[in-house]
């Protein structure tokens, strides 16, 4: 039988403004989720958040995509909302964009990395979760664990990582995928996931050792301004990833977080800034509602159950990417409205700074 991991996340309400979300809602949603593991819908779960975004961790048997599993969320969603607005919590049920529950929550709102699996003797798996950023901001550290020599050692000393992965590629403009198999089509994948807006990596199945079909990485792509068709908020991927035993060892996949990579994102969805790898105790964004956070838990894998969390960014190590991250969001702060700090023109079109060009439209004349 496979093991099933589905993170599931919604921001619906946080204190005060986008910082944190409420311990009333994290309490109300380990309730409904204990609920659940009693009446066998699930096998385990942890409940977390990274900055103001609820997140759900669960495990299970029934395969992704499952109406049972993605009932019990929605109704978490639900209850924890009206949680949310009887505390008059900001943005209370921001990314409930539905008004009903159709039998998926994909589409209605919520972000979703979900992977079915055979466990194998030792399995790890790390939770990644952002905060105040895009799907896109994946990019760069799923490529460097799963292609980069540079960073992934066993990518030349592992005889089982050599083969190299495929990485599924999704265009979110034109609802399209491809997929590109590494090392031989490594140009041909930074030729896309460089541009992080547009094309964005979904999963990575390994090419050796391990089943093909089962994926080893998986992020959410949801996004919320194409849903809504306006600005409703950042899309705060989530992304699971497997290690160990033919794969990067968890080491690895940490690894890239050492360096403060930019992303799109930080205040109102309209700045480009270093991500930000922190504990939970700092998974929560106050500075220009800020820097992008990344929060990860580590589990073991035991027959369902998920043993831990770890976390992962608890670390002195990371002392020194975290100082590095508050120089460059200084020096990206001094910029002001002035891009590159501000995002380019063309992907601030769901932003509110369409009203404001709207409002000058009938002031440009001709030159």
């Amino acid at each position: 039988m496979k093991t099933t991991i589905s993170v599931i996340k919604a921001d619906i309400g946080s204190y005060p403004g986008h910082t944190r979300a409420h311990p009333e809602v994290l309490k109300r949603a380990e309730e409904l989720l204990e609920k659940a593991k009693r009446n066998s819908d699930i096998v385990d779960y942890c409940v977390t958040h990274c900055g103001d975004d609820l997140e759900l961790i669960m495990s299970h048997t029934k395969g992704t995509d499952n109406g049972d599993i993605h009932s019990v969320t929605w109704n978490v969603f639900e209850e924890c909302t009206e949680i949310a607005k009887s505390l008059k919590l900001y943005a209370a049920g921001q990314d409930m964009l539905k008004e009903s529950f159709s039998g998926n929550v994909r589409g209605m709102g919520p972000g979703i990395a979900e992977m079915e699996f055979t466990e194998r003797t030792g399995e790890p798996v790390l939770v990644f979760m952002m905060d105040k950023t895009e799907p896109g901001a994946f990019n760069f550290p799923i490529f460097k664990t799963f292609a980069d020599p540079f960073n992934t050692a066993g990518l030349v000393v592992d005889p089982k990582l050599i083969p190299g992965f495929s990485f599924e590629v999704w265009d979110i403009e034109e609802h399209k995928k491809v997929m590109l198999a590494c090392p031989e089509e490594m140009y041909y994948l930074l030729a896309l996931i460089g541009a992080k807006s547009r094309y964005v990596i979904k999963r990575v199945f390994p090419r050796a050792n391990l089943p093909e079909n089962e994926p080893v990485a998986v992020v959410s792509t949801e996004k919320l301004s194409q849903i809504a068709h306006k600005y409703v908020g950042k899309d705060d991927p989530v992304a699971v990833v497997r290690a160990q035993s033919g794969l990067p060892a968890v080491g690895e996949v940490l690894e890239p977080y050492s360096f403060p990579f930019l992303v799109s994102g930080w205040m109102r969805g309209s700045h480009n800034g270093p991500i930000m790898p922190v504990s939970q105790k700092y998974a929560q964004c106050t500075r220009f509602d800020g820097p992008p956070r990344a929060l990860c838990l580590g589990f073991q894998i035991n027959e369902g159950k998920l043993v831990g969390p770890v976390d992962m960014f608890d670390d002195p190590a990371f002392d020194k990417v975290r100082e590095e991250c508050n120089n460059i969001a200084d020096y990206m702060r001094r910029h002001g409205p002035f891009e590159p700090h501000r995002l380019p023109l063309e992907h601030m079109e769901y932003t509110t700074l369409p009203h404001v060009l709207e409002k000058m439209k009938d002031r440009f004349s001709t030159v």
